[in-house]
């Protein structure tokens, strides 16, 4: 009894021991940002009811942002960094006036997420989430900046690399056609193969003692973040507390360190990979500390009795090192400079400020010169629409024009089209937005409409409810033929029915002959819809019950590549229409000016040549002669545009006038 009850203790806390390895990897400060970003929008989305400013996709955009925000914000009981964090990584432009609404949506978070620790007894009161106790007269000393240089321009290096090294596998699980087909039927194997392999690596008792596998993500940067030296530490390691599982007897701390930090790297970004909600933040957090506090035990290995300078002698803080390396490879992983202000938050002392800074600012010019961040990466292996960002020696950007790389073959709808027509293009194109303009012949652009108020006023125009409703007011003969079709009858039914009244021969026969009528009024009520149908779809669009929007955003032909860029950066824009003294010439979106950035030049895609300038001069001294005539032209063809209308001040009141105009051609016809 006794060795079974022994056993079962041995069993339980090597389970205990064996899941505490996995946990290390992975972060909640992705579903943080998730759940708080799903918050904001469905929040929009009901104010939007109220007020029509929150359906404009920069304000969503700001809203998304401040979302961000407060996922970050009480995930590590960091506002401030948690609000600039947020900016950097969702945001080109950002409005200043939404900044009180950021910061007073991450502080709440954060008071509430420390109030609760309290309550929950994770804490004594609200203080930093890794406090330190680092010296604040003399934090470090100038001769150490060259070491804090070196964390980040390897931080930058390392950044690249993790980014480089995820992507890589994201694409070889998805391009392996056998491999995605069988992790697509079978979804937990992936998760499960990797969360065995390296929990089992990390099992402190096996493997895992030599790398500190049994320290939960809390206590290993805790640990990493103390005040004491380990490589000086020749005492009893359990003085250390949580921070002993570093010193091994037979084992280097500097061995320990490595082995963590190299297991740890490939480990992290094999699980970052895995389709589950995690967060990428903290584990590079965590690599990014074990980095820095490498380098910062080499350096009291090197200086143990510190660094003399100007009389006096200034010890040496591994800890520190690893505040700035935490900072540094997660701002180049990120691509952010406010991972600073977090480490600022987290730790409570901004004695490392200055160096820590010119880590940061160094890991972030390698990591951006090498590789995208993370967050851009994820958004290109997954071919989503994006806005890459213009380098600063583009000098094409101000030579190519919006006419270069606009699509010229547009799908557009006219005020005076029919019901078939916009059934054609609904079915034959998978666009959410569509152009209104007033005829195919003058292409004058009235506006845009939603796809989705397109399909919903055909849906009404060939709804049976309106059927129904038109064959109340017709003669007693279209009755007949309604949709229901209870009072329909014809004439050779009738005479059948009369032979089996009168005859009533065989119950069997009757039923085959009631079902053969039943199917054949079937037949023809369906040939009676479809004909009305076709009838329906001959007639012209009333535009009157759809929302349009009458001023669609809109470019000009020679409008620059880069001011398009700003534009598009600074409104949230995902398409423009490209128009010419009114006339609809093109559509440009987020696709073209994408493949026009990263100069490409395949199918729809045309880069303007590098005798372009040329070709422009020899057709402005052309125009030039046939000024007189095309100015005639001109007249005539304002003269027709005031005509017909579409010039007019009010676009509803042009669209009452044309849904008049067709109704009386209608009332006409019938």
């Amino acid at each position: 009894m006794v060795k079974s009850f022994q056993f079962n203790m041995g069993m339980e806390r090597m389970i205990r021991s064996w899941l505490k390895a996995y946990p290390l990897l992975l972060a909640c400060t992705g579903p943080f940002v998730h759940i708080a970003s799903i918050c904001a929008a469905v929040l929009s989305k009901f104010l939007s009811i109220f007020c029509g400013v929150y359906e404009q996709p920069y304000y969503y955009t700001d809203v998304l942002t401040v979302g961000c925000a407060v996922g970050v914000g009480c995930c590590f009981g960091t506002p401030l960094g948690g609000v600039l964090f947020s900016i950097e990584v969702t945001s080109t432009y950002f409005a200043v006036r939404n900044y009180w609404r950021g910061f007073f949506a991450a502080t709440f978070s954060a008071f509430v997420f420390r109030v609760f620790a309290v309550w929950n007894k994770d804490a004594i009161t609200i203080t930093a989430l890794f406090r330190t106790n680092f010296r604040m007269d003399f934090p470090f000393d100038l001769q150490e900046l060259p070491a804090f240089a070196v964390i980040g321009i390897c931080s930058g290096l390392l950044g690249a690399f993790f980014v480089y090294f995820n992507r890589q596998v994201v694409l070889i699980v998805r391009q392996h056609a056998t491999l995605s087909r069988f992790l697509t039927k079978y979804r937990l194997v992936y998760p499960g193969v990797i969360t065995f392999v390296i929990a089992s690596l990390t099992f402190p008792p096996g493997f895992g003692q030599f790398m500190a596998g049994e320290l939960m993500p809390r206590e290993a940067i805790s640990s990493l973040f103390d005040n004491f030296t380990w490589v000086k530490h020749t005492e009893d390691p359990q003085l250390l507390g949580r921070s002993a599982v570093w010193i091994h007897p037979k084992v280097s701390v500097f061995v320990i360190i490595l082995l963590f930090f190299l297991m740890k790297f490939w480990m992290s970004v094999v699980a970052t990979t895995m389709p589950i909600p995690c967060g990428g933040f903290m584990p590079v957090f965590v690599l990014g500390a074990a980095f820095g506090r490498l380098i910062g035990e080499i350096m009291a290995w090197l200086f143990p009795d510190g660094i003399l300078f100007d009389g006096f002698v200034y010890k040496i803080l591994p800890g520190g090192y690893a505040v700035i390396g935490a900072a540094a490879l997660t701002g180049a992983v990120s691509h952010t400079v406010s991972t600073a202000v977090i480490c600022f938050e987290l730790t409570g002392q901004i004695a490392h400020i200055l160096p820590m800074m010119v880590a940061v600012i160094l890991a972030n010019m390698v990591a951006q010169s090498l590789q995208p961040s993370l967050y851009d990466s994820i958004i290109q292996v997954k071919k989503l629409p994006y806005l890459p960002d213009l380098g600063w020696n583009q000098i094409s950007k101000y030579n190519i024009f919006v006419e270069d790389i606009m699509v010229s073959d547009v799908k557009f709808i006219s005020s005076n089209c029919k019901y078939r027509d916009l059934k054609d293009v609904l079915q034959n194109t998978t666009v959410s937005t569509f152009p209104l303009v007033d005829s195919p012949d003058s292409m004058i652009l009235m506006g845009s409409v939603e796809r989705t108020e397109l399909q919903a006023l055909l849906h009404r125009h060939l709804s049976p409810e309106r059927r129904l409703h038109l064959a109340r007011e017709m003669p007693q003969k279209l009755i007949e033929a309604s949709y229901d079709g209870h009072q329909w009858k014809h004439e050779s039914f009738a005479f059948v029915d009369e032979d089996v009244d009168e005859e009533e021969e065989d119950k069997g026969k009757t039923e085959v002959v009631n079902v053969g009528i039943k199917l054949k009024k079937t037949i023809v009520e369906r040939r009676k819809i479809k004909f009305w149908e076709q009838e329906e779809l001959e007639k012209k669009v009333c535009f009157s019950s759809c929302r349009i929007d009458p001023s669609p955003f809109q470019l000009v032909e020679r409008t620059s590549l880069h001011k398009t860029h700003t534009l598009f950066s600074l409104l949230g824009l995902t398409n423009a229409y490209v128009t010419s003294m009114g006339k609809l010439k093109g559509v440009i979106a987020l696709e073209e000016l994408q493949k026009a950035i990263e100069g490409s030049t395949r199918t729809g895609i045309q880069l303007r040549p590098p005798l372009a300038s040329f070709r422009d001069a020899a057709q402005t001294s052309s125009s030039k002669e046939k000024g007189i005539l095309s100015a005639s032209d001109a007249d005539i063809e304002l003269e027709d545009i005031v005509i017909s209308g579409p010039a007019a001040e009010n676009i509803s009141d042009i669209l009452k006038d044309l849904c008049s105009r067709n109704l009386e051609e209608d009332e006409i016809m019938i």
